[in-house]
């Protein structure tokens, strides 16, 4: 994992010329609303997209991550499908489900069954490079899910400028990103950690979440703020020295959300020595994203080598799709 996470820049930049150099069709339906399907490594990705254009487009969008379509889902209904390998089952249930609905579908896959099908109906369609872990090929999948969402006008031009400047912060900044993950990994060695971010970057979190549950073998549960101030602020009273609390942080979060922050922060010090703010670097929203996915991806794989574990092995996940198959 130390190997993808150390071509993480290279991959974005991959990732860029991919989406340039992709023709994608308009659509002349009137799209009343987005759901974005896929899981895991592939899953995330629309989460965090769909948190980066928050503010920016006019119609909702939906994240699902399950098998059959919400009943919303029709024909002004754009559905991105989502699947590193083209064989997740539960993303390709969606994707017969949307062509029955006469739904506007894009598609990205390496290959498998969705490519097959996104090719037979004539889909657009992005393809990125294959037989690598998915939670490894994020820079792939969010950034044609950015080109996609462009295509159907529905995040802003200068996306791609962005992303730009992004390769460029993190090609700058990776020695002072890896000496911090390696000195938070060290911090919260041998801990629960409990992941708290602005709202709007709680898809950051998640991922976070989810590298340290692959990668490192290890429980970690995120949260958002302000929710958590409504609830698990309280289970901190339980709260002791075997977690440890990890807030991700924006100069541009929300102003009040910055104030709970430094409240919480207080209060869970009261609970446990092992408190740690990480302040993401960038101008945009598509830099800050990015700079906090590397930092917190080699915490994680800092983290799998002190507990002397694989961070690319996932035998119980492998053994789950065995059993299931055979269903």
């Amino acid at each position: 994992m130390i190997k993808f996470i150390s071509k993480f820049t290279q991959q974005l930049e991959e990732a860029f010329e991919i989406g340039k150099k992709t023709s994608l069709n308009k659509t002349n339906k009137t799209l009343e609303n987005v759901i974005i399907c896929g899981l895991g490594g592939s899953g995330i990705g629309g989460k965090i997209a769909s948190q980066v254009i928050e503010n920016y487009s006019s119609i909702p969008v939906v994240i699902h991550n399950s098998y059959s379509l919400p009943k919303f889902v029709g024909k002004n209904t754009l559905v991105i499908i989502s699947s590193y390998s083209g064989d997740t089952e539960e993303t390709i249930s969606s994707l017969e489900e949307a062509l029955k609905r006469k739904a506007e579908i894009a598609c990205i896959s390496s290959g498998g069954k969705v490519t097959e099908i996104a090719v037979k109906n004539n889909l657009n369609l992005i393809v990125v490079p294959g037989e690598n872990p998915p939670r490894a090929m994020l820079t792939y999948s969010l950034t044609q899910l950015f080109f996609i969402l462009n295509n159907y006008e529905l995040i802003y031009d200068e996306f791609e400028e962005n992303l730009v400047s992004t390769i460029s912060l993190l090609n700058n900044e990776v020695e002072n990103i890896k000496n911090e993950a390696e000195i938070v990994a060290e911090i919260v060695k041998n801990k629960t950690i409990l992941i708290y971010t602005d709202a709007i970057f709680g898809g950051v979190g998640t991922r976070f979440k989810q590298q340290m549950n692959e990668n490192s073998k290890a429980l970690a549960f995120s949260n958002v703020v302000p929710e958590m101030n409504h609830n698990e602020l309280l289970g901190w009273t339980g709260g002791d020295n075997s977690f440890a609390a990890v807030f991700l942080r924006n100069s541009t979060d929300n102003e009040r959300n910055q104030f709970r922050m430094e409240i919480c922060k207080e209060i869970i010090s009261g609970k446990t020595k092992s408190v740690i703010e990480i302040f993401s670097k960038g101008d945009s929203v598509i830099e800050k994203t990015f700079y906090l996915i590397l930092i917190t991806d080699w915490i994680s794989v800092y983290l799998a080598h002190e507990y002397g574990v694989d961070s690319i092995e996932i035998k119980v996940i492998d053994r789950l799709k065995n059993e299931l198959s055979n269903k």
